[in-house]
């Protein structure tokens, strides 16, 4: 029997990934002024192998990238990079300290929290939204912070707050939310739902709201070749305890992906306006490509999983 769109995902992608691990690898970046994105590249690639399943006694095909996410959790010249992003420096360290291997040296990590801005773990100035991720990631690093609980913050979260825009004109299209709204609702699930791991919460009349408005964003993500957002709709699908592949906007989201792998296993890019030239050199290929191909294979692995929950 031929793979399912599915697992040809899941397959395909993380064959790329494996295959372009030096370029995840910041001290292999031929430009130093890029070497903040590829921190930020490897942090990514850590929340893969931190969140992605493994089959239980199958070999890991992550095994390469799991070992380079361990030897650079263990230089001390990693951490620092974060520097050069200052607005973003102190998400970095925490999500760094959050993400480390288990049985390495913690000194890198805690001298990383301890350079957090100050107020960066208070709830003051943040948005309900990322003070679901700042609670996330603490909680994971071992940190006392002031994010009020998950329940207090859900009702006024992207999941229950947000409504769908009204279309602007009779049989005229309009996306149900801005794409800053789709990213803040499908991150927001991720981390109360512990990407699919634990219940999010949800339950009545928020619940079957949060799928109703993750239905429609994900019908208009097909619609636009939305590929990036797409794949992350379909993980909160998961996540809301639907099964992807047997919700029409979800199976159809899949088929969407599907049709936009390349050969080599990569999604070109976070949407057809945004995907790499064609002939494009290596290191722009990789810019253009690797988050969506990242997430396309957290979401496939993730949704070809056994539940986890109670």
């Amino acid at each position: 029997m031929p793979p399912s769109a599915l697992e040809q995902l899941a397959a395909g992608t993380l064959d790329w990934l494996v295959g372009n691990l030096d370029h995840f690898d910041p001290f292999r970046a031929p430009v130093p002024s890029r070497h903040h994105a590829r921190a930020k590249a490897a942090l990514e690639l850590g929340l893969l192998c931190h969140r992605a399943e493994r089959p239980g006694d199958a070999p890991d095909p992550l095994a390469p990238a799991t070992a380079l996410v361990r030897k650079l959790w263990q230089d001390p010249d990693f951490p620092r990079l974060f520097e050069d992003s200052p607005a973003y420096a102190s998400t970095y360290r925490l999500v760094y300290a959050a993400l480390a291997p288990d049985g390495i040296d913690p000194t890198p990590c805690r001298q990383a929290l301890a350079a957090l801005d100050p107020g960066f773990l208070s709830p003051e100035g943040k948005s309900p939204y990322l003070r679901a991720e700042v609670r996330y990631y603490a909680d994971k690093a071992g940190l006392r912070h002031g994010i009020e609980p998950y329940a207090e913050l859900l009702p006024r979260s992207p999941l229950v707050a947000f409504r769908a825009a009204a279309p602007a004109a009779p049989g005229v299209p309009t996306a149900p939310l801005t794409v800053p709204q789709a990213y803040a609702l499908t991150h927001t699930a991720f981390y109360l739902g512990d990407f699919g791991r634990v219940d999010p919460g949800l339950s009545g009349a928020g619940l079957d709201h949060a799928r109703s408005l993750t239905h429609a964003m994900l019908g208009h993500c097909v619609a636009e070749d939305l590929w990036d957002l797409a794949a992350e709709l379909v993980l909160t699908q998961f996540v809301l305890g639907e099964d992807p592949l047997r919700t029409p906007s979800g199976a159809a989201a899949v088929e969407c992906l599907a049709r936009a792998q390349r050969p080599d296993g990569a999604l070109p890019g976070r949407s057809p306006a945004r995907a790499a030239e064609p002939g494009a050199p290596a290191a722009a290929f990789f810019r253009s490509a690797y988050h969506t191909t990242l997430v396309t294979a957290l979401m496939a692995s993730v949704v070809t999983s056994p539940r986890r929950l109670p």
